[in-house]
């Protein structure tokens, strides 16, 4: 099959410049979905149904969204983010670019110490809007410093989550018969991690500049801006927060973690039982669309798997390789097309593992190159993706009060400041190691 009219390289752009002409993310990933079937030689009553069997497959994150919403209503409402957000305001000031730095590196948290992915988001930033809106700050780049903060741990540091990725990467590489430890991975993987903070800095200053934006009606603000100190409702939010945190770990589920911190708020009576509605309605209105948003990419991803245009793609790619140049160039962009169309960097290395292995060894590339390569074409998609929840997390937050464009305002300053410089250093370093 010719490599332009693959299904996933025609459903990609199809769905990319649907997006940048403003259409609603939701229609442009099931529309992108039926373009994949149906080029895939599929009928359309098939790719639909595919698309409906395959929406389980984010189901646990879809009621993860809902409940952290409700939650970080709730917890706004108590009053406790906006002591929080306050605190940070006494830090920076009106220090733009500490204020998006300082961003970036409690995201980092979210991805190795505390490991609770973008669950702090619908918490942190609501609260903060008002903040943003009177320091004239670009929210560009409060997205870039949030997608850096969910991305570059798992990246390029060997705990947390990205324990879990650099598990994955070395577990595909001995099944396809080269022998690598976690070390071996990490040692070569904080290329990736640099290539990110230099998009992270270039990000900064080039939204440094002054954006206005209206003080709007935030979800999930509290009541009382004017009140500093810690209440009742605070501690007993604090409390719930703490247990949500607590049993998301010894669960390892989000939603069961959500529920316990929920039920502790409304046992302790920091949630009212008359505004169990509001909460919910609350954590809805703030999370729901993005919720459906992953349940359709989870089928569009199970439309691309049926039409097995992901084998055939790296096949077709392999073909035109001739140089190393060529094949890192060629390696990393099919990378970024799967994992955009499939919608996990995690799952993305199963997939070009095998492929990628031997190709690299046909082209000279040494073992440190290949994990390199394999590392950064399953990261690059989730930068700058529609349906990523890299970019639909720092989203759920930043657009609030309703001023903040998923497409411009998210996956457009993310796919050019990080998949580009992950492009550019993957490259780069892959040549350089040899």
């Amino acid at each position: 099959m010719d490599i332009l009219m693959n299904p996933i390289v025609v459903s990609v752009i199809v769905m990319s410049v649907i997006c940048l002409l403003k259409m609603n993310v939701l229609l442009a990933v099931i529309v992108a979905a039926l373009v994949g079937g149906t080029i895939g030689g599929m009928s359309i009553e098939d790719t639909v149904g595919s698309l409906i069997n395959g929406m389980g497959g984010n189901a646990e994150t879809a009621l993860s969204y809902i409940l952290l919403g409700a939650l970080a209503v709730a917890i706004g409402r108590s009053g406790l983010a906006g002591v929080a957000s306050r605190k940070i305001t006494q830090v920076v000031g009106n220090k733009k670019i500490a204020f998006v730095f300082l961003i970036a590196f409690v995201s980092c948290f979210s991805q190795n110490l505390i490991p609770v992915h973008i669950a702090f988001i619908p918490i942190l930033i609501p609260p903060l809007l008002v903040l943003m809106n009177h320091m004239n700050l670009d929210r560009r780049a409060v997205a870039c410093a949030l997608t850096f903060g969910l991305k570059a741990p798992y990246v390029s540091l060997p705990v947390g989550f990205g324990l879990l990725f650099m598990t994955i990467i070395k577990d595909q590489m001995v099944a396809n018969g080269v022998d690598v430890a976690i070390q071996d991975i990490a040692s070569v993987m904080w290329i990736g991690g640099a290539s990110m903070l230099v998009g992270l800095v270039l990000a900064v200053f080039f939204y440094a500049r002054d954006r206005h934006y209206e003080d709007l009606p935030v979800i999930g603000a509290d009541e009382n801006p004017d009140d500093v100190t810690m209440t009742k409702e605070c501690w007993l939010a604090l409390l719930g927060a703490a247990v949500a945190f607590a049993a998301q770990l010894y669960f390892q589920s989000l939603p069961i973690g959500a529920l316990c911190g929920l039920f502790v708020m409304l046992i302790t009576g920091c949630i009212k039982w008359k505004d169990m509605d509001t909460m919910m309605d609350g954590g809805v209105r703030m999370m729901g669309f993005i919720a459906f948003v992953m349940l359709v990419a989870a089928g569009y991803a199970n439309v691309l798997r049926e039409t097995q245009s992901v084998q055939s793609l790296v096949e077709a790619t392999t073909s035109v390789i001739d140089t190393k140049f060529a094949g890192a160039v060629l390696m990393l962009a099919v990378g970024l097309l799967i994992t955009m169309g499939i919608g996990t960097s995690f799952g993305t290395i199963p997939v070009i593992a095998s492929i990628y292995i031997p190709m690299g060894f046909e082209l000279g590339f040494g073992v440190p190159a290949i994990i390199l390569l394999i590392g950064i074409a399953a990261a690059l998609g989730d930068a700058g993706s529609p349906a990523s929840d890299s970019t639909l997390g720092p989203t759920s937050g930043l657009n609030a009060d309703g001023q903040h464009n998923h497409i411009w305002d998210t996956c457009v300053p993310t796919f050019i400041f990080y998949d580009i410089t992950l492009m550019v250093g993957g490259v780069i370093g892959a040549l350089m190691l040899g």
